[in-house]
């Protein structure tokens, strides 16, 4: 199956059978991405990393990845140190980025804007994030994640929680899975429910979710929870920010009536949703989810370049 110089900029663009492969290669990735193996199949190659917007985990796992295959990284992760600040246009700087790198990713708060930068870009363009809109990287490391888990992605109960109107990491995930077969419910507060064309989405691919705000009920026969922090800097009203926030957290007492195997995950970071008490049960794999952003990442980066191990 052939990815070089493809541009990832949403999970609607990869088959099933093309999301199988890359959880497979990111599989034989692992013992890389721990260090426990080397080779540098992306010696030679450069990455620019071009964050408009704040990073902790996307970006340093693409660090990594770059650096765990022996290629080298160029960016920034704070557009006021660039010609951003006088006035260059988003075309000009991937431009820019373009002439001087192999693989090109972006975060940016512009729904929109990696699609754009792979439209001026010769080389591959990988979506770390715009605005509200998709990640399919971390859609395709938490489907990685549900799979090595639970041996499986259809049929399980997911529950996704939290900000399903701007989660960029829930939308994706959610097309994802019902593309699986996968059982969804959606826990949210009334204001912040999935978006209709997301769950339309979801209804044409023959999952039909559930919609609910009771998150008691709905952990009671979750295989998967899926929980997102409610996103501050997305709300346009603080005020409406201000009502939703605190709505639900998981604690050992909510816990208490759920499936042992159940898996608690989280795109990161963490507000109050999930209290610290829960990170020493066994329900806890979203610092497990984080690392695994390094394997996934390592294989897409492999791939769009034409690197194999």
């Amino acid at each position: 199956m052939n990815f070089t110089g493809k541009d990832i900029i949403s999970i609607k663009d990869f088959s099933k059978k093309e999301i199988n492969y890359i959880i497979e290669y990111a599989t034989k990735m692992v013992p890389y991405a721990k260090g426990e193996k080397y080779k540098d199949i992306l010696k030679g190659k450069v990455l620019s990393s071009l964050f408009f917007e704040p990073s902790t985990r996307t970006r340093l796992s693409f660090e990594s990845s770059m650096n765990r295959l022996g290629g080298k990284v160029i960016g920034f992760s704070d557009p006021s140190g660039t010609s951003q600040k006088k006035g260059e246009s988003l075309a000009d700087t991937i431009r820019m980025a373009d002439s001087y790198s192999d693989i090109i990713v972006i975060r940016h708060p512009q729904e929109g804007a990696a699609r754009l930068a792979g439209e001026f870009a010769e080389a591959p363009v990988l979506n770390a994030g715009d605005g509200a809109g998709r990640h399919p990287t971390q859609c395709l490391l938490d489907l990685f994640t549900i799979h090595t888990e639970k041996k499986k992605i259809e049929k399980n109960n997911i529950v996704l929680l939290g900000d399903l109107k701007y989660g960029r990491t829930v939308h994706s995930l959610a097309y994802a899975l019902a593309l699986y077969g996968a059982n969804l419910t959606f826990v949210s507060p009334a204001s912040l429910r999935m978006p209709k064309e997301v769950i339309n989405e979801c209804t044409e691919m023959g999952v039909e979710p559930t919609q609910t705000s009771n998150l008691e009920k709905a952990v009671k026969d979750a295989d998967v929870l899926y929980a997102t922090r409610i996103q501050k800097e997305r709300f346009p009203d603080a005020e409406e920010y201000n009502r939703v926030v605190g709505s639900y957290i998981i604690n050992n007492n909510l816990l208490e009536n759920a499936k042992k195997d159940l898996i608690i995950m989280h795109p990161l970071p963490r507000v109050t949703e999930i209290d610290p008490e829960v990170d020493k049960t066994p329900h806890a794999l979203y610092f497990k989810q984080a690392f695994n952003g390094v394997p996934i990442r390592m294989a897409l980066l492999s791939l769009v370049s034409g690197g194999t191990l």
